[in-house]
């Protein structure tokens, strides 16, 4: 089973860097709470975000919810925020049903991204 994550890791970060980024105009910096439901666990979801989130240069966190969603944090420019939402409700290998999103304060500390366990 190790052999097979990894694969499927590889897969999944060659397909974050592969993905092409539109010209994002300057805009202001927000924070975000997003919850992703559906087949979002077990498909490299948290991999592919935490990849294009560090390619963007967002900050925040991204981890598995008991329940089978994803929640993550995510804080930077907003064109960018929303540009990570629309890849991650479009990506094949998961089913992304829903998507809720909520504006919350941003944070002034922590500039990395993280997968939390």
């Amino acid at each position: 089973m190790n052999a097979l994550k990894r694969l499927r890791d590889k897969y999944v970060i060659w397909h974050a860097n592969s993905i092409d980024f539109p010209d994002f105009n300057s805009s202001i910096i927000v924070r975000k709470k997003v919850i992703f439901s559906g087949r979002v666990q077990k498909v490299g979801f948290r991999l592919e975000l935490f990849t294009l989130a560090k390619r963007l240069k967002l900050s925040g966190w991204v981890k598995n919810l008991e329940d089978g969603s994803v929640e993550a944090e995510l804080q930077g420019e907003v064109s960018k925020v929303d540009f990570l939402i629309k890849s991650m409700k479009s990506l094949k290998r998961a089913s992304v049903r829903e998507c809720d999103v909520i504006n919350i304060p941003i944070s002034k500390t922590g500039k990395d991204f993280a997968i939390v366990k």
